[in-house]
């Protein structure tokens, strides 16, 4: 199912023996579009310091409740790898989280989380170390990150993208203000974008394989689409259950293939025990 990420902020995270605190932000990859940490505000336990969660520690979600427990105690929590909130993380801070955690890299490999598509899989035999090429992949990538100081920054505060303004090839079309993602993989599967200041009282999606580039420095996300495309696409309805068929319709519109038709690809190419 497709959730909307702002409603997941004050999301309740428990612990196996007790209470962390509640998701404030999250991280998305700017590479593959995949939630790879919840950024959890602790109470008074721990001072108020923020916290990473990997989707990978997350077990089964009570939605209704608005609680997500994870499989780490509240010791582990305390003593890990410190999060400095007001910088980006790094790779090689997501190494020595991943090290410090026991977890497998999530990178170097064909699906979204290693070689599977699920953040659980990364701990079974099709995600993780699944191949020996996979190892050896995340291996040089260990060494790239001594020499080069861990400076290598790929990960993006989803709070801090809201505003960015979408660019179409004929100019200017809205502001993102939101995103969908899918509750089983953590991939991002639409940028909502409000149209108000061009279209009056209408949302948008954009699929992140139709971006065409990210500028950072001047907070812009640039498609490959015009703005009368845009503005013929089937409109976004905040609140209302978006389908299959609604997402279809939005492809053909555009004449992309959906992620699904990708995700089987990416499926077929994991490598099998």
């Amino acid at each position: 199912m497709l959730r909307a990420l702002n409603e997941l902020h004050d999301y309740t995270i428990g612990a196996t023996d007790g209470h962390i605190g509640n998701v404030k932000d999250l991280y998305v990859d700017d590479q593959d579009w995949v939630v790879r940490y919840l950024v959890v505000e602790t109470g008074s336990w721990l001072m108020g310091r923020k916290v990473l969660i990997s989707p990978i520690a997350i077990g089964k979600a009570d939605w209704e409740n608005r609680q997500l427990p994870v499989s780490v105690t509240t010791e582990q929590v305390k003593n890990s790898p410190g999060y400095e909130s007001e910088k980006t993380v790094t790779r090689q801070h997501e190494t020595d989280y991943a090290g410090y955690y026991g977890y497998p890299l999530y990178w170097g490999s064909t699906g979204y989380w290693g070689g599977g598509m699920y953040p659980n899989m990364l701990l079974s035999p099709y995600g993780g170390y699944a191949t020996q090429q996979a190892r050896e992949q995340q291996d040089r990538d260990t060494a790239a990150l001594n020499e080069t100081q861990g400076d290598d920054l790929h990960l993006r505060s989803c709070t801090a993208m809201t505003g960015y303004h979408l660019h179409a090839t004929d100019g200017d079309i809205g502001h993102v203000c939101g995103m969908l993602v899918d509750d089983e993989t953590w991939a991002v599967r639409y940028l909502i974008v409000n149209t108000s200041n061009w279209w009056v009282g209408h949302q948008m999606l954009i699929a992140p394989n139709w971006i065409e580039s990210v500028n950072w420095q001047d907070s812009s996300v640039s498609v490959n689409l015009t703005r009368q495309a845009i503005k013929e696409a089937p409109a976004y309805q905040p609140g209302e259950l978006l389908t299959r068929a609604d997402e279809s319709r939005l492809h053909e519109h555009y004449g992309r293939a959906g992620y699904w038709e990708n995700d089987t690809r990416r499926a077929a190419e994991m490598p099998r025990r």
